[in-house]
């Protein structure tokens, strides 16, 4: 007999049972992002590329320029007035006219001030009448001599009545010479109220006016009227180094050596000239030596006070290596330049320079003809680190001294045509 069994009724859901699948739901939500992420980041790990390495700085560099110069050496100097007269009075009196303007360019013999000229007339005529009153006494005595000596020959004048007529002679004749002199004396007055340009050249301001009363007189003793400068030509005058002044003396370029200058605000030396003077000792305090140039200056441009550069000939023909004033550095004391090796890396080679030729500095020793210098981009470059070059060369112009050129091979230098 089959035994029915009968059906348990099912358990009644309670609030807990209910709760826990809820409750791993959202441990479930929860946990994917975290493993989504983990995911991606496992797979941008798996398919990221390496890292780019830094590009290298690039630096424009060339062979330094080869060609013969003429060697000069530098100074700087400042110009003087080749002759320079202050003006002052000859004789007192009231100025009562002026015959320049301030500034202007006067000739030699110019006539410049006047003087009251009336007590000084009347002095000359004074000493025209004391001439004129010599040449009488003068006359009279002579005609008494001779009188006596035509009476001498028949005794009727004693010889030294004679003698003293004779004495009245030489008298007179003194007395006549004195006032002559007196008379070219109060002439010379006459003729300093007027007072002339001793030289020629530009003329400074008056240093007084009609009416003021001037004063003659040795030194500053006198009234200064004015300063007369003469330009054409001019001296440039600057010290050197007993260095410099050995080398020349050893060279024989320390007499009429060719000189060049160029003022502050030109490119370049266009005013020439020759040495024409060294002193004659060098200073014990700073061991320098001043020396003078003589420049031609029919324009009158160049004036007394100015500074300059100046360039000396040592008369020798060299060649020499140049590159940019620019590319040069100072490392303390001393000039280096920066060289990029056959594998790009860059290093500093210290050098001793020249003067400045066609806007490119001369370098005298420290750099090899086959040298690849730096002349643009040297900011960038460090000792022992790496560079890409770019190709250039180097232009005697001073408004141009590096050219691009991207055709150039490596270490070419060429002239700017």
């Amino acid at each position: 007999m089959t035994m029915i069994q009968p059906i348990k009724p099912a358990e009644p859901i309670t609030d807990a049972a209910a709760a826990r699948p809820r409750r791993w739901r959202r441990f479930a939500w929860a946990a994917l992002p975290v493993i989504v992420i983990a995911g991606g980041y496992a797979v941008s790990q798996r398919g990221a590329p390496p890292a780019m390495a830094a590009a290298l700085p690039t630096v424009t560099v060339s062979a330094p320029l080869q060609r013969e110069i003429t060697e000069w050496d530098d100074y700087i100097g400042r110009f003087e007035a080749s002759r320079s007269v202050e003006v002052r009075p000859r004789v007192s009196g009231a100025v009562v006219s002026i015959h320049f303007t301030d500034g202007q360019i006067v000739r030699p013999g110019q006539p410049l001030f006047t003087i009251d000229q009336r007590p000084f007339a009347a002095a000359l005529a004074e000493a025209r009448a004391g001439v004129a009153t010599a040449n009488s006494d003068l006359a009279l005595a002579r005609t008494n001599l001779d009188r006596a000596l035509r009476l001498v020959a028949v005794d009727a004048v004693s010889q030294s009545e004679v003698d003293r007529l004779r004495a009245q002679v030489q008298a007179a004749s003194a007395a006549l010479a004195g006032a002559q002199a007196r008379e070219r004396s109060r002439a010379l007055d006459m003729e300093f109220t007027v007072v002339r340009a001793p030289i020629g050249g530009r003329i400074s301001d008056r240093r007084v006016d009609a009416g003021n009363l001037v004063a003659s007189g040795e030194g500053a003793a006198g009234t200064l009227l004015t300063t007369i400068n003469a330009l054409d030509p001019i001296y440039f005058t600057f010290d050197g180094s007993e260095g410099l002044f050995l080398k020349q003396k050893r060279d024989g370029t320390d007499k009429d050596a060719q000189v060049q200058v160029r003022l502050q605000d030109e490119p370049d030396y266009k005013w020439s000239g020759r040495l024409d003077f060294t002193d004659n000792g060098l200073d014990p305090r700073s061991g320098t030596i001043r020396a003078r140039a003589v420049l031609a200056n029919p324009d009158l441009f160049l004036t007394p006070g100015m500074f300059g550069n100046m360039r000396l000939a040592t008369g020798r023909k060299v060649q020499a290596m140049l590159v940019p004033d620019t590319a040069v550095q100072t490392d303390q004391a001393r000039k280096t330049l920066l060289v990029v090796g056959p594998d790009g890396t860059v290093a500093i080679k210290p050098v001793e320079l020249g003067p400045v030729i066609d806007g490119l500095r001369v370098v005298r020793t420290g750099l090899a003809a086959n040298d690849r210098v730096i002349i643009t981009g040297t900011q960038m470059a460090m000792p022992g680190s790496k560079v890409q070059v770019r190709n250039g060369r180097i232009a005697p112009d001073a408004q141009a001294a590096v050219v691009p050129a991207g055709g150039t091979l490596a270490g070419q230098a060429t002239f700017a045509h």
